[in-house]
């Protein structure tokens, strides 16, 4: 879902009569207009607003990032579970906090979209947060839930059968008279 809310334009869109006349993404803009694509935001859109362009941008990035994240939080899966009981026991940690650190961070671009939607002037009445947005929301969401369950999980569920340990008080020690005297006579 993430990458399909970053390839996707369709973070915020513009409509009216039910058909979609203006979309931006993340880097490409569409217009229902020409039906054609062009790159987003361009320098011309940067001239009245930087702070726009920087916001824009910046989600941009976030969310290219929590890609990253989350392929690490795969690969860590991935071995976790492939490995012994003691790397489930303790890998539980990793998994967990990649899964939040990947939902806080997509949860932080969602939010700057949806304060430049409300504080920014270029979206007046008729614009709307796209499907983009609604993924990116489901995404973190999603993590966050992932997250909880396996940090849940670990805290609730019995842990994995694994070696039983052995009582010391049914090991009984025969003192083997022979052996001790040859030690005794090492040490001589």
């Amino acid at each position: 879902m993430t990458v399909a809310s970053i390839v996707m334009p369709r973070w915020v869109s513009l409509s009216s009569h039910d058909e979609r006349k203006f979309s931006m993404g993340l880097h490409r803009y569409y217009s229902g207009v020409t039906d054609t694509y062009t790159s987003f935001p361009r320098e011309s859109d940067c001239i009245k607003d930087r702070s726009f362009c920087d916001m824009w941008r910046t989600v941009g990035f976030l969310l290219s990032f929590d890609v990253v994240i989350e392929l690490c939080t795969l690969v860590s899966f991935l071995v976790i579970v492939a490995g012994g009981v003691q790397r489930r026991t303790a890998g539980w940690k990793i998994v967990s906090g990649l899964l939040f650190f990947a939902g806080f961070v997509q949860c932080v671009g969602m939010a700057i979209v949806a304060y430049l939607f409300d504080h920014d002037d270029r979206f007046f009445e008729g614009w709307y947060l796209d499907a983009s947005w609604s993924l990116c929301t489901a995404s973190w969401s999603i993590l966050v839930l992932s997250g909880l369950a396996i940090a849940a999980s670990a805290a609730y569920l019995p842990p994995e059968g694994d070696y039983e340990l052995i009582p010391d008080e049914n090991f009984e020690v025969v003192q083997d008279e022979q052996l001790l005297s040859r030690i005794g006579a090492w040490n001589d």
